[in-house]
């Protein structure tokens, strides 16, 4: 997008066309800091303070439709910032912040709905939103409700999404596909038989066992949201200038995802989901990670899918069990408007 030209909704998507427009307008707003800032263009910023790190992110949520098998907007917005501290090592929520911009008309009832279902959403994550602000926008100015949260936290260390290097060994805490998919069949309303469910959840305490069982071994983390697996990945080799020898065989998606992917023709690796995370360990500590995450209720699923190679720095390498091909980094999310 340089030289001009207009904002599309693939800039807004995940993947190389919203990286690109970011790196061209606002990393120009970076400024120096002590510690991780924005032009690290991770999950969030760390600034040391003492001897510890306060991390702080925050994420805006314009999902349609607004109420999804599994979910709302409202534990998408909780959810989704309480992941992002917990991808930077931050698993421990001080305090979240929200702010909602409604459209003239918004069902009060629903807006009630999405309230409580932030607070369920809230308290399972131990995050309380402490403050925010609300403003109402005329008719078609905006899209029924836009959701902003902010959060806070402090940790003894900082897990960036840079920190692969040869022979680590990549999980995912459980299934792809699952909340792009869910969405996605819910707008359209796609006949797709099936419990197909959005994985939305706070995964803070499902990362803080990860975190337990491997120390220091975790060296890298970044949850598959926009863009799915294949751009997680994709990010996480670049940054840390390894390939990605991916295991797709090792890849766990679910059936009803499959099948929805498959009348869709999108491949569910680059398909949007809200409880899950990629995690780079260091070999000696993947089995033992593993087996944390597969105790927790929302891990049950992990696998180990992939290996940091020195081929190919910055590509990953998809192996399907009949050979080997180039993965490639999604322009934009398929999906528009699912988180």
């Amino acid at each position: 997008m340089t030289g001009g030209g207009k904002v599309g909704l693939k800039h807004g998507a995940g993947g190389r066309a919203m990286r690109a427009l970011i790196e061209e307008v606002f990393l120009g707003l970076a400024s120096p800091v002590d510690g991780i800032g924005l032009s690290a263009l991770d999950d969030g910023a760390a600034i040391r303070v003492g001897d510890r790190w306060l991390v702080i992110t925050t994420d805006s949520h314009v999902v349609h439709p607004i109420f999804f098998p599994g979910g709302d907007i409202g534990r998408l917005a909780v959810s989704g910032t309480v992941n992002d501290l917990a991808m930077m090592g931050a698993t421990e929520p001080l305090a979240l912040t929200c702010a909602v911009i409604l459209e003239e008309g918004f069902a009060r009832d629903d807006l009630v709905r999405i309230r409580d279902s932030m607070l369920e959403a809230s308290r399972e994550a131990g995050a309380p939103i402490v403050t925010g602000d609300t403003k109402v926008m005329g008719h078609g100015e905006v899209d029924g409700i836009v959701l902003n949260t902010a959060g806070v936290a402090l940790c003894d260390r900082v897990v960036t999404d840079a920190g692969l290097r040869v022979g680590d060994r990549i999980l995912v805490t459980g299934s792809v596909g699952d909340h792009g998919m869910a969405v996605m069949v819910k707008r359209h309303a796609l006949g797709i038989q099936g419990d197909l469910r959005s994985d939305v959840a706070p995964i803070n305490g499902l990362v803080r066992a990860a975190l337990l069982a491997g120390g220091e071994d975790v060296v890298a983390m970044k949850d598959p949201t926009r863009g799915g697996l294949a751009s997680v990945l994709h990010e996480m080799a670049g940054k840390a200038k390894v390939g990605v020898l991916l295991d797709e065989t090792a890849v766990p998606v679910n059936a009803e995802v499959r099948a929805a992917c498959e009348v869709l023709g999108i491949d569910p690796l680059v398909v949007a989901n809200e409880g899950k995370a990629v995690i780079g360990v260091r070999p000696g500590a993947a089995d033992r990670v593993l087996a944390a995450l597969r105790a927790h209720p929302l891990g049950r699923r992990a696998a180990i899918v992939g290996t940091a190679i020195a081929d190919r720095p910055g590509q990953v390498i998809l192996d399907t069990g009949l050979g080997r091909r180039l993965l490639a980094e999604p322009d934009g999310e398929p999906l528009p408007r699912i988180c």
